[in-house]
């Protein structure tokens, strides 16, 4: 492992201040991604600079109805708020659907949002990987990538994002807070993430030094009628080969709202806008459920080995909204 400094931060300013202009600083929080990655060559941070005790841990409601969580809340807190579990309960769900509870005890929001992929090759330095080296090629396309996407990748990447709270926090339409040395700024989750294209390394749209500070749910009445649901290889501490988030409210047997988000098959959460547009003012019944899968996942470009992830997600929507749809007419 690389030599490296080590400061912890105490106030929003001073930890940016720390990073500003230093492209090899990182900031710490849980160290639940970034020190695996340390211990594997693929990130060699000259400064870490420690956020764990910066004023960021609170979950507080916001002037219009939301939620605004702190970027240092940790995991295990966030899955365990009163609030959380009654307001937008898939994001519980999510959170407790993730890892172990001793990672989960130590993860943080904003940590959690900038976690990289679990993609054998971007962890291998011995292989190419235009995430992790640009121009060097991606392996994964004509190599082992059945759990890759299918959804929104390119000829230079088909990584996914392995988070489980992003796809909950996709479906609610929640806006990342940040701080920069020329003030504060935010960016709606649904630009956070920059498409794949020919730029698999540049990951979000955070101006370089920035520090998550907050992630802030807005009012959405339908989120209290929601679920997560995670399809994994084992039944513990695996990330999913497939997920979903769905929240659904329904009048007069017709479907009034309805928020949707995918894990596990792009390169972000993937928020199925197509499949809740169509399912507006639908009848909420299981045909219905399924055309709007398949509208989502026309444009689904599966490789040789995960092209059964296409029919895993149209079962998942399917099943979910069917769940929840039945729950609304009790």
């Amino acid at each position: 492992m690389r030599e490296f400094g080590y400061q912890r931060a105490y106030d929003v300013s001073g930890a940016v201040a720390l990073l500003e202009g230093d492209a090899e600083a990182r900031f710490l929080g849980g160290g639940t991604n970034l020190v695996d990655l340390m211990k594997t060559g693929v990130e060699r941070p000259a400064l870490l600079v420690d956020v764990r005790e910066l004023p960021l841990d609170g979950i507080e409601p916001t002037g219009e109805g939301g939620l605004r969580i702190g970027a240092t809340v940790t995991n295990s807190d966030l899955a365990a708020h009163p609030e959380v579990r009654l307001r937008y309960p898939a994001l519980a769900q999510a959170v407790l659907a993730g890892a172990s509870g001793q990672l989960r005890n130590m993860a943080t929001v904003g940590g959690n949002l900038l976690q990289r992929t679990r993609c054998g090759y971007f962890a291998d330095v011995s292989s190419a990987c235009n995430k992790r080296d640009p121009g060097s090629g991606c392996p994964a396309i004509t190599g082992e990538h059945h759990n890759h996407a299918i959804l929104g990748a390119s000829d230079h990447c088909v990584a996914t994002h392995p988070s489980d709270m992003g796809v909950a926090l996709a479906a609610f339409d929640a806006v990342v807070s940040y701080e920069t040395a020329d003030g504060p700024g935010e960016v709606p989750l649904a630009d956070f993430y920059l498409p794949v294209g020919e730029t698999p390394h540049l990951e979000t749209a955070l101006p370089p030094g920035a520090l998550i500070t907050a992630v802030t749910l807005p009012p959405a009445p339908v989120a209290a009628h929601s679920r997560y649901r995670k399809v994994r290889e084992r039944a513990s501490y695996a990330f999913a080969i497939g997920s979903i988030a769905a929240a659904l409210t329904v009048q007069d047997g017709r479907v009034q709202d309805v928020r949707l988000a995918f894990g596990a098959v792009a390169s972000r959460p993937w928020r199925a806008r197509t499949a809740e547009h169509t399912l507006i003012g639908a009848r909420a019944d299981a045909e219905n459920f399924a055309a709007a899968a398949d509208a989502e996942l026309a444009e689904a470009k599966p490789l040789p080995h995960n092209g059964y992830k296409v029919t895993l997600m149209r079962n998942l929507v399917v099943a979910m909204l069917s769940e929840l749809a039945e729950e609304a007419t009790r």
